[in-house]
């Protein structure tokens, strides 16, 4: 294969670990974005969902269509559940307890899936079954054609969601300014756990793709992908979907031409090194806006 022919077939690999961030990075953007929080526990969310799809299918033996539409539910049930549960008592707290919160939340979930299901990793088959294609000296296999698929229209769907539906304006309302939207008659408490289950499913979708990926469970596989799609948020802009879309993608790409151009060890350096040298030209990310605090 040509060098040109090479660094393609790394783009799209990182198209494809970069799409799953996306994923991930979307529901901490939408928590950031209205409840003004950072949601430390997303990560384990998509541990959650990848073993909740083991347990369905390969446990219980449900058809894969089942499992997928069941590990959806279950996770933005989840996400509503830990809203409720620890952060809605924190709404008026200081910043830094909720942050604690969340991470405590964070190791609770990866603590329980270690004492049911143990360190030891578990393999799990792909339930993508879908043929590679080749184009010219290029291969591009299933799992990447339908994380790609998944992603671009998962974005739409979201994107049409927030800007047309009336719960989608409730959230823009919401996120521009709780007090004025709640005078409006829009009710805070329902909107922002409806922001928890939406983020919450997205991440069971990513968790799903992950594990059909990497075909292998264990209670920390979350941790890594949830900081590096945090990360791919703050890139894109804490707050703006296109920017968590637009960040997924640029760090996916840039860990994967890391990997097979430099080094293996060091690419997750780069990777964060990226966000750094962003943030110094950009501190509100690539399509972040800036805010200006009124006194």
């Amino acid at each position: 294969m040509s060098l040109l022919g090479n660094i393609l077939e790394q783009i799209i690999n990182g198209l494809r670990t970069g799409s799953i961030y996306a994923l991930i990075a979307l529901g901490y953007t939408m928590v950031y974005g209205i409840a003004k929080m950072i949601n430390f526990a997303h990560g384990d969310i998509i541990m959650v969902g990848a073993y909740s799809l083991y347990v369905i299918i390969g446990v219980m033996d449900m058809h894969p269509v089942i499992g997928v539409l069941l590990t959806i539910c279950i996770c933005a049930l989840l996400g509503v559940t830990i809203e409720k549960v620890a952060y809605k008592p924190l709404r008026k707290a200081q910043p830094l307890a909720v942050l604690i919160t969340a991470i405590g939340m964070s190791f609770l979930l990866q603590n329980l899936a270690l004492l049911i299901f143990k360190a030891t990793p578990i393999p799990f088959a792909s339930i993508i079954k879908v043929p590679s294609i080749t184009i010219g000296s290029i291969n591009i296999s299933g799992i990447t054609i339908v994380t790609l698929v998944v992603t671009t229209i998962s974005m739409i769907l979201l994107t049409f969601f927030i800007n047309k539906t009336k719960m989608g304006r409730a959230m823009r309302a919401v996120s521009e300014d709780k007090g004025a939207a709640e005078l409006m008659g829009i009710n805070v408490n329902r909107t922002i756990s409806q922001t928890f289950a939406i983020g919450s499913a997205l991440a069971a979708v990513a968790g799903i793709l992950f594990i059909s990926q990497y075909e292998t469970l264990q209670p920390t596989l979350g941790a890594m992908p949830g900081i590096k799609a945090f990360v791919a948020a703050v890139l894109g802009g804490i707050g703006s979907i296109p920017g968590a879309m637009l960040g997924g993608l640029i760090l996916g790409i840039v860990e994967s031409l890391s990997k097979a151009y430099i080094s293996t060890q060091l690419s997750d350096a780069i990777v964060f090194g990226v966000l750094v040298i962003v943030l110094l030209v950009k501190p509100s990310g690539l399509l972040g806006r800036k805010k200006t605090e009124k006194v």
